[in-house]
């Protein structure tokens, strides 16, 4: 085993233990998952709803460049929408031409904070917006990193403050003679779903 395998059985290793973390407080906040949705027990419902902050307490405690920066904030659904249909379009054209498996975009956007009833109408949708355009990226960064590791699997020569989960076992910056093995090994790990061992979107 490779010092990168090693290091990316850890990182699975540490994703199992944070999804038992998940789950203990999942347990100590009182829901669960029912056909897909969130079902918070009757009591933690009647308790959320005790602690909302009505919309004109909210709204008065607003500052005034908040109010001025939201419609800033919120145009940026029009460039995020337009994102998201070029690049489901492409991977839905390109992707089963080389064999790439696709994304799901659904593993990546998740918009379900609006149930939480301790929100006013103002917070959820600020929450949808927010889980909207988050996912998209999430989802975005999933499609360029197959497409480069089918592409072009070589790592940077300097440090990138984030990299995508298949960077780490990319050929190394100036590797000429691992290249074409490197490039071969990469495309199998995203042409065969499960080869590679990272878990995505989850």
């Amino acid at each position: 085993m490779t010092a990168t395998e090693k290091l990316l059985k850890r990182i699975r290793d540490l994703q199992g233990e944070l999804d038992k973390e998940f789950e203990a407080r999942r347990e100590a906040f009182q829901y669960r998952f029912e056909n897909g949705k969130v079902v918070f027990d009757a009591e933690m419902r009647r308790r959320h709803r005790e602690m909302r902050v009505r919309l004109l307490t909210f709204l008065r405690r607003t500052r005034p460049m908040t109010v001025i920066t939201a419609p800033v904030i919120y145009s940026l659904i029009l460039p995020f929408a337009l994102l998201d249909l070029f690049v489901t379009i492409y991977q839905a054209v390109c992707f089963p031409v080389y064999g790439i498996e696709k994304v799901g975009r659904a593993d990546f956007i998740r918009v379900d904070r609006h149930h939480l009833a301790y929100l006013n109408w103002l917070q959820k949708l600020n929450c949808v917006y927010c889980g909207y355009c988050n996912g998209l990226i999430g989802y975005v960064q999933e499609v360029a990193g197959r497409s480069e590791a089918f592409w072009c699997p070589i790592k940077h020569a300097a440090r990138v403050g984030a990299h995508h989960a298949y960077y780490a076992q990319f050929v190394d910056y100036g590797d000429a003679e691992g290249f074409s093995d490197g490039l071969k090994a990469s495309r199998m790990r995203i042409t065969q779903p499960g080869l590679s061992g990272i878990k995505t979107g989850e």
